[in-house]
């Protein structure tokens, strides 16, 4: 008969299982959410894994690094392209503002640490938990393991100090920029009416317009009768388009039964009285059009063709910079519907007067030579695929780490100061993935192999990370003490609510913007949700890209400077 002794053993023996137990229930329990406060994953994998180590499991070391660095890798693929196109000229002040305010969070955290008397371990959990950037504890546990004053120092404390600290860090986070930051600039009407103000300075809301697809707005691809007496003398094809086009609305004729047969269509077809013709459009433009048409028939053999579905990463120079809404007039774009635009990972509100960034995805839909030509012209398609470029991300790895962590390393004595090998695959992930966007024959990574390496490197890392801390948390806890919630809150607080301001006064943003700027630079994704809840909008969604894309590499890199300041 099994015991409760022989399970601890089982799982002692088997290290492995136990981590996986830790991510499991870790996933599980992030999942559950009071109110709009939860855990998250993160913060869920760490206190299980906590649990999980009361059993004295021992991991191997090479392990956990693995999985980090496979995380950091990820993130800088993900945010690559738009870290480098925050560098051009139009995009340097959210540039400016991100770096800013990382550095208030660099500040706020050493001048708590100071204050508190935190050694090095305490002050990079500080650093990780109330700023919400969980790769620190890689980061500055490789750095601390590389400076010989602190090799002896006790780490035990940092899963500790970033447990306590993250929950506020998150939830605060989405308070003070979705609740508060509102009010500090003048009230939740004045930012909504600056929302507003900013969608009309950009131009009409093309997700509204045909062309694009939002959920609710179904692309659709119907047979009508030519019935109207303006098709009697015979129509072009880009007569009927244009026509449509005057009148606001996209609707393309993708296919023709003329006299009995089916043929494919070119603009200067004619179409006559009686014919039969499948259009695509916004669904409710085309159903609009049944009265002008004719009538709505049942053809399944006229409507029975393939249409594609392709997401586009744009890289080609010409396109980089292009206007929605001269986009849209293009010729290449004729018959190609775009279903979405996603930018470091975030759908973007898509203005007449917005522009296409380096690295933007969309969604495009259309006839397949439609799509392949729009395609060509706009950087390259990037179709679903299962197959995942190792050979880019393993000399990426490799060579990142390599390069920062070994070749790029200069001393202060027997100090070494570099930025680590962590900070070196971080930056591989970003130049792999500025590349990626240039050169598609470099290969790829799917968005879902991100995903996995990004989510699951991580949250094994923490997983590990907690179960090897299991057995020392609570006398960690115990000496960092009871007031780590509020000097968490502290660090949390300064930087954001400071950006606020200089947002505002500094940098002149429209008030809108500055919220979703100051979430961007902290890399807090619930902040954002909670400001375009409060303000009814996506513009802050304007300020999230560029700004993540610089705070996500620097709040990283600041693992390695927290340890050098106060060790």
């Amino acid at each position: 008969m099994f015991t409760g002794t022989d399970l601890v053993q089982f799982f002692q023996e088997n290290a492995a299982l136990a981590v996986f137990l830790t991510v499991a229930v870790g996933f599980w329990i992030g999942k559950f959410r009071y109110k709009s406060f939860s855990l998250g994953t993160v913060t869920s994998v760490l206190l299980v894994g906590v649990l999980v180590g009361q059993m004295k499991i021992e991991i191997p070391e090479p392990a956990k690094t693995l999985f980090f660095l496979m995380f950091l890798f990820a993130v800088g693929y993900a945010v690559g392209p738009q870290f480098f196109r925050g560098l051009r000229k139009d995009g340097l002040p959210q540039v400016a503002f991100a770096v800013v305010v990382c550095l208030l969070c660099l500040g706020s955290v050493w001048l708590c640490a100071l204050v508190m008397g935190y050694d090095a371990a305490q002050a990079a959990g500080l650093m990780a938990g109330s700023q919400t950037m969980s790769a620190v504890l890689g980061v500055a546990t490789d750095t601390i393991r590389e400076m010989p004053n602190l090799k002896n120092l006790d780490l035990s404390t940092m899963p500790v100090v970033y447990a306590v600290t993250y929950i506020y860090g998150t939830a605060g986070s989405a308070w003070l920029l979705g609740t508060l930051g509102p009010r500090l600039l003048g009230g939740v009407n004045k930012v909504k009416a600056a929302a507003r103000e900013l969608e009309s300075r950009m131009g009409e809301d093309v997700s509204a317009q045909p062309g694009f697809n939002p959920a609710v707005r179904a692309i659709v691809f119907r047979a009508f009768s030519a019935d109207n007496e303006w098709f009697a003398p015979g129509r072009t094809v880009r007569e009927f388009e244009e026509n449509m086009r005057k009148q606001g609305k996209r609707i393309f004729v993708e296919r023709l039964r003329q006299q009995g047969k089916i043929r494919d269509v070119t603009p200067k077809m004619m179409l006559y009285r009686g014919d039969e013709i499948v259009v695509s459009g916004r669904r409710e433009f085309v159903i609009e059009e049944e009265d002008w048409i004719g009538a709505e028939i049942v053809d399944e053999e006229l409507v029975n063709f393939n249409v594609e579905k392709l997401s586009v990463v744009v890289g080609r120079k010409e396109a980089s910079g292009m206007c929605i809404r001269e986009l849209l007039k293009s010729d290449f774009m004729h018959g190609v519907m775009i279903r979405s635009i996603t930018r470091t990972g975030v759908k973007i509100p898509v203005f007449g007067g917005g522009r296409l960034d380096t690295g933007d995805r969309i969604e495009l839909i259309g006839l397949r030579q439609d799509v392949d030509r729009a395609a060509a012209r706009l950087g390259f398609g990037d179709p679903a695929t299962e197959k995942s470029s190792m050979t880019l991300a393993g000399l990426g790895i490799v060579l990142g780490g390599l390069i920062f962590g070994w070749i790029l390393v200069t001393r202060i004595g027997s100090i070494p100061l570099s930025l680590t090998v962590s900070g070196g695959v971080l930056i591989a992930g970003l130049v792999c993935g500025w590349l990626r966007a240039k050169r598609p024959n470099l290969g790829g990574i799917p968005e879902p192999a991100v995903w996995f390496m990004n989510n699951v490197g991580l949250n094994v890392f923490i997983a590990i990370v907690g179960i090897s801390t299991g057995p020392t948390f609570i006398r960690g806890f115990q000496e960092v003490g009871w007031s780590l919630f509020i000097v968490g809150a502290v660090a949390t607080s300064l930087p954001l609510i400071s950006g606020i301001f200089i947002g505002k006064y500094l940098f002149k943003f429209n008030d809108a913007l500055t919220l979703g700027c100051c979430s961007g630079a902290r890399t807090t994704t619930a902040a954002l949700g909670a400001v375009e809840e409060t303000l009814e909008s996506t513009v802050p969604a304007m300020g999230y890209t560029i700004t993540y894309a610089i705070g996500n590499t620097l709040l990283i890199i600041w693992g390695v400077v927290i340890v050098l300041l106060v060790g």
